[in-house]
């Protein structure tokens, strides 16, 4: 089973990075600069809903769906990391890593080889841009003026009916897994990026899955992302690289 999965995120490494090599080279073609489309970063509360959400917008906005299992995989890999670090260029690479230095200085932060291989990873895949990426503190890790950081809620008495209905168990199991997942994000959160998950500060939109349901939570933040390109911070990320 072991030596599937591996072989299995091989192969979807090996996929996306081909897939950002045709992007450059159509970009090449049709003589414009190669310019990364802004990432979403999908923060959501267990049992909320946020990863169907996700893969509704990936598939309604052509974005790459990066899930937070895979993030961790390959941040766990050095193999397969380097891979993945490699599909940048000198220049994308240096910028990357200024961000990522003045991060890790603001937040007064001294990183272990695992949040340094992970805070690099996502940096490489916003800095291709163009995807959505869920969990993993992605939203303190890329900068705001390149990433649309969107933050699903739910009541818990509603994310407990959720995980009963998605997973089949009964209501002391589901509202045990809701209070440990709840509890084991914040915890990796304030332990790797001194943060408080639940903190608005850090989102650029917070939608209330159980008013809204699935659907309507969508449809709102397919608007509010198309609104947040048009504002100057969206546009300011190419004075910020120098560009």
């Amino acid at each position: 089973m072991k030596r599937e999965t591996s072989h299995s995120l091989d192969h979807l490494v090996g996929e996306q990075i081909a897939k950002w090599d045709r992007q450059r080279i159509e970009q090449k073609k049709k003589a414009e600069r190669y310019s990364p489309r802004p990432c979403i970063t999908i923060s959501r509360d267990p049992g909320s809903g946020g990863t169907e959400v996700a893969r509704r917008l990936a598939r309604d906005l052509g974005m790459d769906l990066v899930g937070s299992k895979i993030i961790q995989q390959v941040a766990e890999r050095a193999d397969i990391s380097e891979k993945v670090i490699a599909s940048l260029d000198e220049k994308e690479v240096r910028l990357r890593d200024s961000w990522l230095d003045s991060l890790f200085r603001a937040n007064y932060m001294w990183p272990d080889e695992y949040v340094r291989c992970l805070t690099k990873v996502v940096g490489t895949i916003g800095k291709q841009g163009h995807a959505i990426i869920i969990g993993r503190g992605g939203q303190f890790i890329l900068p705001p003026a390149e990433t649309f950081r969107v933050r699903l809620i739910a009541p818990r008495e509603v994310r407990i009916r959720n995980v009963m209905r998605d997973s089949g168990s009964d209501f002391e199991n589901a509202q045990r897994y809701v209070y440990q997942t709840e509890a084991d994000r914040n915890a990796f959160l304030r332990k790797h990026f001194h943060a408080d998950w639940s903190d608005s500060i850090h989102s650029d939109l917070i939608v209330n899955t159980g008013s809204l349901g699935i659907e309507g939570a969508v449809t709102v933040v397919k608007a509010a992302f198309a609104e947040w390109k048009k504002h100057p911070q969206a546009q300011s990320a190419d004075i910020e690289k120098g560009g």
